[in-house]
């Protein structure tokens, strides 16, 4: 099958993933302040989240227009895979299932998928590498959509954050009672629910959450020698590779691979914060 893949710029591919032609990505773009990014390959984290830490305005994004979709999905490849970032979180998911409504109005019907991931960050790519095996596995286009379907809705996500503010203060926690009892340090173990935020834990210190997280992670995931570990991190190495220990310790995974957030998911993200999809 000759295919293509395409995501939002929350597909927080690895650096090797990002080389491969098969994949696309359509960038959001970002705002702090009188500060405008493209979340595109020449996205600075580092200068990202030091203009985050000097400034007074919470980050803020706007997604893909359709029309961005609309030609990335004129490609020569005759089936396409489109990933987005949870539909309740963004509008990234409607406007590429607009263009996909364009495209046809001017070109035909074309096999185009659009796969509302209900997560974001590394549980897109897990989903985008499952598209892939299945791709190459020879099945065909339909099949590979349902399929796609039913390990999205077995797929768990978690993810762990200095802070909710961001969330907060853009609106993504609607029906949520955020806390914030940063003097004691408290931490909220988060997870996520047909695509919306909920709180599973808490816990006193980056540590402990993380902790709390894995356990959670684990005990949810039932048998895991055939399930793929992803993990995501904003400018948080270390972190990452303690998740991916702690998880080691208590299952066995066919693979875990680890990634660095890019724009979109550093917006929320913020520094240091850790997502794990399995």
């Amino acid at each position: 099958m000759r295919y293509k893949i395409i995501g939002d710029s929350c597909l927080d591919l690895t650096k090797e993933m990002r080389k491969d032609p098969v994949y696309t990505l359509i960038p959001f773009t970002l705002m702090v302040g009188d500060h405008q990014f493209v979340d595109d390959d020449s996205f600075n984290q580092k200068e990202f989240l030091k203009i985050i830490k000097e400034s007074t305005e919470c980050a803020k994004s706007a997604c893909p227009s359709p029309e961005m979709f609309k030609e990335a999905y004129n490609c020569e490849e005759p089936n396409v895979f489109v990933i987005t970032i949870s539909a309740p979180l963004s509008g990234s998911y409607n406007s590429a299932v607009l263009a996909k409504t364009l495209y046809e109005e001017e070109h035909g019907k074309k096999n185009i998928a659009i796969i509302n991931s209900e997560s974001a960050s590394c549980g897109q790519v897990n989903i985008a590498l499952k598209i892939r095996e299945l791709c190459e596995a020879g099945l065909s286009f339909e099949e590979v959509v349902q399929k796609t379907l039913e390990y999205r809705d077995e797929m768990k996500t978690y993810f762990v954050l200095e802070s909710l503010d961001t969330l907060r203060k853009n609106g993504r926690l609607t029906g949520l009672q955020a806390f914030f009892a940063t003097t004691l340090n408290i931490k909220p173990v988060m997870s996520a629910e047909k695509g919306n935020i909920i709180k599973l834990d808490q816990a006193r210190g980056i540590q402990k959450a993380l902790q709390r997280m894995t356990e959670a992670a684990v005990k949810n995931a039932g048998d895991t020698k055939n399930k793929r570990l992803m993990i995501a991190h904003c400018n948080a190495p270390e972190r990452a590779e303690y998740v991916k220990q702690k998880m080691c310790e208590m299952a066995q995974f066919k693979d875990v691979i680890i990634t660095e957030t890019a724009g979109l998911a550093t917006v929320y993200a913020n520094d240091g914060g850790i997502i794990l999809t399995l």
